[in-house]
């Protein structure tokens, strides 16, 4: 059994972590190199506490394990981009998306589009995989701001992400907080209807505003051009996504029939494997621009290997709510909880259990289930795709093409149900008090 670390030891590990990473962020150096440093500390943290380098490698090997299908995604996200367009499959795309859409509500169609997606597959890579693609070059074809468009199909691709009872991040929220997914919905709807309604007037308002200086002529698309040929390769990755095939496999097999397409039309193999390792210039993708993300999402898996195993934070995570009398102040640090776990775990999964296993029985004792299951969908599920060294929040920023500095003020959904869920909160407190005023009366 590992001591409980002291107070002092978490405060450094949180701060040297935090400070590493957001150095990195901005000086634009390697995430991996900003997050050694916190690495290196819990090492000497654990061996402090009696743990041989043998066992900390064995757990860190673990925690890289767990992180490996991730890696395999975004390994193969760095040729994808380069081999549709080599295929044609992109500039196909693009056209036929400019021969149907406007401007002029482009980033409500963005949002709306990304939320039924991912209503329909529950997964936020998935949308992001299957129609980012084609929307975000429509959106550079017409002048659109790609940052408001990136954060509109990143805001609809949470929503299922965090909504759908076919996300695994769902129902791992409904297992951990022992709470039926009917109900656990049931209990995220009133912040859910507000938040989209938010949403689409936002971009509503939004597509008036960048509008007036897009391209506004329609084009229109010869038909007899288009080869059916080119579109195998998204077609095949909306099949397996929908089918629910590894996502991987989808990935693998679009890439692989998209550079048979290539190299059919004209494309020789050294310029496949060049464009595949280098990326297609002004557009991005290639190996190079991807490994050293990589290394970090390794480095993030050992890190949260550790973390766990040697329960660092759950200790006091057990204190946290000790002295909270009221359901605004619970919620308050509950949020704050669970936001500076995302900012030390880089991931979607731990933040979810610790928070949840912690608060559960202080929640279900004094407010019930359902009001946890309210607050952690509207912040647990969300502040992973804020943080811009998260594991999720690089996923979306590498699909898009877009830093999520960048679309993240645009990003609304991401940001608007932490504050609305605490206005929840205070209504139902402030109810709550008055009818208990009432009744002494």
């Amino acid at each position: 059994m590992i001591d409980k670390f002291s107070l002092r030891q978490v405060l450094l590990l949180l701060l040297i972590t935090l400070t590493g990473v957001v150095w990195s962020v901005i000086f634009h150096h390697p995430l991996v190199v900003g997050f050694f440093p916190g690495y290196l500390l819990l090492i000497w943290l654990a061996k402090r506490k009696n743990l041989s380098i043998k066992k900390i490698l064995h757990i860190s090997i673990l925690g890289v394990t767990k992180t490996r299908i991730v890696i395999l995604i975004l390994f193969l996200v760095s040729f994808l981009l380069p081999s549709w367009y080599l295929s044609g499959t992109i500039q196909q795309m693009v056209k036929i998306a400019l021969h149907f859409i406007t401007p002029h509500h482009f980033l409500v169609l963005s949002f709306l589009s990304a939320m039924v997606f991912s209503m329909l597959l529950g997964t936020t890579v998935g949308t992001l995989s299957a129609i980012g693609l084609p929307i975000i070059g429509t959106a550079i074809v017409l002048h659109l701001p790609v940052e408001i468009v990136a954060g509109a199909l990143v805001s609809g691709a949470f929503v299922g992400d965090r909504t759908s009872p076919f996300s695994s991040a769902h129902q791992l929220l409904s297992h951990t907080v022992e709470l039926p997914v009917k109900r656990q919905w049931k209990a995220m709807f009133i912040t859910t209807i507000a938040a989209i309604i938010l949403c689409l007037c936002f971009y509503g308002v939004a597509d008036y505003l960048v509008s007036q200086t897009a391209v506004t002529n329609q084009q229109q698309v010869s038909w007899n051009e288009l080869s059916v040929v080119r579109f195998i390769p998204p077609l095949i990755l909306i099949t397996f996504v929908l089918l629910r095939i590894s996502i991987v496999y989808a990935f693998l097999t679009s890439i692989i029939s998209a550079a048979v397409i290539a190299l059919f039309s004209g494309t020789t193999l050294p310029q496949l494997v060049f464009s595949l390792w280098h990326g297609i210039e002004g557009l991005g993708g290639g190996f190079l621009h991807m490994y050293e993300l990589l290394l970090f999402l390794g480095l993030a898996g050992a890190y949260n290997g550790l973390l766990e195993e040697m329960n660092v934070i759950q200790p006091y995570l057990d204190k946290w709510l000790q002295s909270s009398r009221s359901l605004t102040g619970d919620t308050f640090k509950t949020l704050l909880a669970t936001f500076l776990i995302t900012l030390i775990a880089a991931n979607q999964t731990l933040p979810i259990i610790l928070t949840g296993r912690s608060f559960l029985p202080h929640w279900s004792r004094n407010y019930g289930k359902e009001e946890l299951a309210r607050v952690m969908g509207d912040t647990t599920m969300l502040f992973p795709g804020v943080v811009p060294w998260s594991v999720l929040a690089i996923m979306c920023s590498t699909i898009v093409g877009i830093p999520i500095i960048e679309y993240l003020p645009f990003a609304l959904f991401l940001w608007i149900l932490p504050i609305l869920t605490m206005l929840v909160s205070v209504v139902k407190q402030t109810r709550k008090s008055k009818e208990k005023q009432t009744a002494i009366a």
